[in-house]
């Protein structure tokens, strides 16, 4: 409790817009898979894998590549103003990107969405790291992360109440990220010194690429941006390839007789058919157990090295991950899902603190901001893992085409995905569920995780050596 009270209210506060923002993108982004692939007659817009891949690697991607200018801009124009406009850029995103159906309008407006969460992210990582120090930043980082995840928790919970209209998805979405307008009033920047000169933006500009040189001279640091990507790239299945792969080979059946028999409600408002659960909300209870058991995982590599903690974490990761589409049987995905959040527990917060000890103390939002290259390295690569990848190894789709190929079955042109796939279930006298387990047998789909599994051990080793590497040249100063 007393680490606790050692807190100042902007980090509670800075906080509380973390959880709002997360809300809201979250909210969004956890069916955004599904809604680019999904099929037409369920509110899908049934781009490809490919396509999916492409639009979520390069967009996500391309928003954790402009904090590098906006950590910068925030330190040179002030948080809170720069936080003021990265709400109104998110509100406005959020209402127009539904409107847009076509592969080509999407991926614009989700450059759009991605602008004002590039203006957001640097600023609250800057602000915990401001106002901890080395007594209390692991406990306030998890705090932190465990925020992140509350939001992460709740958006999906309450977009699927909606999810039979695609548009209330993104209206709701809105509506939290309006509600930090609240929280902004209350907000007061750490160590903010008003700036006298009158420099204009093509100078802070010139003057983030003068920084880079800094950056690009710090080879520790680069070095370790790019090992991360790794473990992003890994990590970054759990939205990218996961609901995906649910949606498409996990039999939830059994879950969602669980949840009719002891929590009707649960059944009721998360299922898309009586047997069938929402995928988001199983792939949601990562952030469930994050919530519960972040505090205490902090408690408990507080006292490991970042360095340390991070690999553990990420060995951990890459298993539970791999395992996740590993299997069809849902409680063996709840199951890998449990094993998976404990590794991100103890990783994930680490790189962030790790990052902010070991920033020079005048250049801590541009560092921050330098922090998330490898999540836009990490997003590109996932990109082409659940996309290309993943459209050879696993897609249902795919796999069911080239089966009615094979077979030299006539299918109606213009069928949507669903209609398309019982279809070919008819017509070889299959029901759907026995079609499903027959494409899991022939086709192998699951093959995809030891793709994920190698780039995540690949990243803990990586990780190891660093440390190896670092530790001996410390000794030799």
């Amino acid at each position: 409790m007393s680490m606790l009270k050692s807190f100042p209210r902007t980090f509670w506060v800075a906080n509380g817009i973390e959880l709002f923002e997360r809300w809201a993108w979250y909210g969004f982004f956890m069916l955004f898979a599904n809604y680019l692939t999904g099929s037409s007659d369920a509110g899908g817009l049934e781009f490809s894998q490919a396509q999916k891949g492409i639009l979520m690697g390069v967009g996500t991607g391309i928003l954790y590549f402009l904090p590098v200018l906006t950590g910068a801009i925030a330190d040179r124009y002030g948080y809170k103003k720069v936080l003021f406009l990265a709400f109104l850029v998110y509100i406005s995103a959020f209402i127009l990107l539904p409107m847009f159906s076509t592969f080509t309008g999407v991926f614009l407006m989700y450059l759009y969405l991605a602008v004002g969460a590039a203006l957001f992210k640097p600023i609250v990582s800057a602000t915990v790291s401001k106002v901890t120090n080395e007594s209390n930043s692991s406990i306030g980082f998890g705090i932190y992360y465990m925020m992140v995840n509350v939001g992460a928790f709740l958006g999906p919970l309450v977009t699927l109440l909606f999810k039979s209209s695609s548009h209330l998805i993104f209206y709701v979405s809105a509506g939290f990220i309006a509600m930090n307008f609240i929280l902004l009033f209350f907000y007061r920047e750490p160590g903010r010194r008003e700036r006298q000169d009158t420099e204009n933006l093509m100078s802070t500009f010139a003057a983030i690429f003068r920084n880079m040189g800094s950056i690009l001279k710090d080879t520790r640091f680069l070095l370790f941006l790019l090992i991360i990507a790794g473990f992003w790239t890994m990590y970054n299945q759990l939205f990218f390839t996961l609901p995906v792969f649910i949606s498409q080979w996990v039999d939830t059946s059994m879950l969602y007789y669980f949840f009719h028999q002891y929590a009707p409600f649960i059944s009721k408002n998360y299922s898309l058919s009586p047997g069938v659960m929402d995928p988001e909300f199983i792939t949601n209870m990562d952030s469930m157990f994050i919530i519960l058991f972040q505090v205490l995982v902090s408690s408990i590599v507080m006292r490991l090295k970042p360095l340390r903690s991070m690999m553990s974490g990420f060995l951990v990761c890459a298993i539970g991950m791999s395992l996740t589409l590993a299997f069809n049987n849902v409680f063996y995905t709840i199951t890998a899902l449990f094993f998976f959040s404990f590794g991100e527990m103890a990783g994930s917060p680490k790189i962030t603190e790790y990052i902010g000890s070991i920033a020079p103390s005048d250049k801590k939002a541009l560092y921050m901001g330098y922090s998330f290259i490898p999540m836009f390295l990490g997003n590109v690569m996932a990109g082409i893992i659940s996309g290309t990848v993943y459209q050879h190894l696993s897609d249902k789709v795919s796999m069911v085409r080239e089966l009615a190929v094979d077979k030299g079955l006539q299918i109606t042109d213009g069928l949507s995905n669903n209609a398309y796939f019982e279809e070919v279930a008819k017509q070889l006298n299959m029901t759907p569920d026995a079609l499903t387990q027959m494409l899991w047998q022939q086709y192998h789909p699951s093959r995809i995780w030891i793709v994920v599994l190698s780039i995540g051990v690949g990243a803990a080793l990586l990780l190891y050596v660093y440390d190896r590497l670092t530790s001996r040249m410390k000794s030799q100063k």
